[in-house]
């Protein structure tokens, strides 16, 4: 009945009012669309398609495959070759696929692929891109006699693999692992870098967190309580740091920190330490924790005086008045108030601290290094799909860390402001 009444409602100009209140509510939806097109766009082409590109990346390389096409036609017809002894027809396709690279200059391409996973093999490669011309049957022997590494088990997996444009390969030299006769086994001590580093990373970005939330908690309490004049004027001071380049910040803590910088001035002036017993401060991975503590501090500060603002000082009061200690007040009344800010400040720069890489760079030395920094260098000067490879591996392990954040406190409890 009330359906019936409605289709009978007209508006001024005649049409029905439910065809007319939905007509509206599709303008508004549109309307809204349209106002957030601009931010979707901007994040569609500046965050997921350069995730989206690094993840391709990391299991893509076609610098083997396209090189040698004799021999990966030779590889897809023979999946189940023995690497340990291949036939003579595959090193007549290799001899085939060197000498078309010596042509076209793609030696070195073909070589590095292949260098990724079997170290050593770009010389190799040359040196026998060089000869493949004046070799003739049998080729295995022929190549073999050019140099020995020729016949070797890895070697052939190794190309096995990158005869293929999609690889998983960089995920496991991510990994530590390495390419043998036998297939992928464990590095030894001296090649076992990158787990190294993802653990040495979380563990100094565990550090840098808990710092900055013991130097923020009571930072932030002040900023909540004090009188709004004072308040603001404290939070101009917080906020300082927002307004000076990154980099500007970064090379101030070197002048102060390094062995003949300000501190260390300071505290010989003082007669604390000797000339001789100046501290090393800098270069180092005090140095890393140090300035990185100082630029991530605000980003601790900031979410939990958004919590404290809003809690009102009456149950502080409330509780003493009923008997409880100033410790009991605080660890039962005011701390499980402040955890959702606790919990934003510390998932934010923790984040932050993980991927950093202008302060570790600069202030880090050898000892200060962090996963960023090898994905830097394997960007610019090594390779792009071992990089790619590795950033994957560290954006899964903070969105474990995201997911456990919800398992354990719940997203909908995060207070950024």
């Amino acid at each position: 009945m009330a359906e019936a009444a409605t289709d009978l409602l007209k508006t001024a100009d005649g049409r029905p009012l439910k065809a007319a209140l939905a007509a509206a509510q599709a303008r508004a939806k549109r309307r809204a669309f349209l106002l957030v097109l601009p931010l979707l766009v901007f994040v569609l082409l500046t965050f997921l398609v350069p995730i989206g590109y690094m993840l391709k990346r990391s299991v893509e390389h076609d610098g083997f495959a396209a090189s040698a096409p004799a021999l990966d036609a030779w590889f897809a017809a023979n999946p189940g070759f023995d690497p340990m002894n291949p036939p003579e027809a595959a090193y007549a396709a290799l001899v085939q696929d060197l000498a078309r690279m010596q042509t076209e200059k793609t030696t070195g391409i073909a070589g590095t692929r292949i260098n990724y996973t079997v170290p050593g093999t770009i010389s190799l490669f040359k040196k026998g891109a060089r000869e493949a011309k004046s070799l003739a049957p049998p080729f295995k022997e022929a190549l073999i006699a050019v140099d020995a590494d020729w016949g070797k088990p890895a070697l052939w997996r190794g190309m096995a693999a990158a005869s293929s444009k999609y690889t998983t390969e960089f995920y496991k030299v991510a990994s530590d692992r390495k390419l043998t006769d036998e297939g992928w086994a464990k590095g030894g001590d001296k090649e076992r870098i990158y787990l190294y580093l993802f653990f040495k990373t979380f563990l100094v970005s565990g550090i840098i967190t808990v710092i900055c939330l013991l130097l923020a908690f009571p930072v932030s309490h002040l900023l909540a309580t004090l009188p709004m004049a004072k308040s603001s004027l404290l939070m101009i001071l917080v906020l300082l740091p927002f307004w000076t380049s990154l980099l500007v910040r970064t090379t101030s803590w070197i002048a102060l920190l390094q062995e003949q910088g300000i501190v260390n001035d300071l505290l010989v002036g003082l007669g604390l330490i000797t000339e001789d017993g100046r501290l090393t401060m800098m270069y180092n991975m005090t140095g890393t924790i140090v300035a990185m503590t100082h630029v991530l501090l605000p980003f601790m500060i900031l979410p939990l005086y958004s919590v404290m603002r809003v809690i009102p000082p009456s149950y502080a009061r409330a509780a003493r008045s009923l008997g409880a200690t100033s410790w009991t007040t605080f660890r039962r009344v005011y701390l499980p108030q402040t955890l959702p800010g606790i919990a934003a400040g510390s998932l934010l720069v923790f984040i932050l601290a993980v991927g950093y890489y202008i302060t570790p760079a600069l202030v880090g030395g050898a000892d200060g290094q962090l996963i960023s920094n090898l994905i830097s260098f394997h960007m610019t000067k090594s390779n792009w799909s071992l990089a790619a490879a590795i950033a994957a591996m560290l954006l899964a392990a903070i969105l474990v860390l995201y997911w456990l954040y919800d398992r354990l406190i719940g997203i909908d409890r995060l207070k950024l402001g």
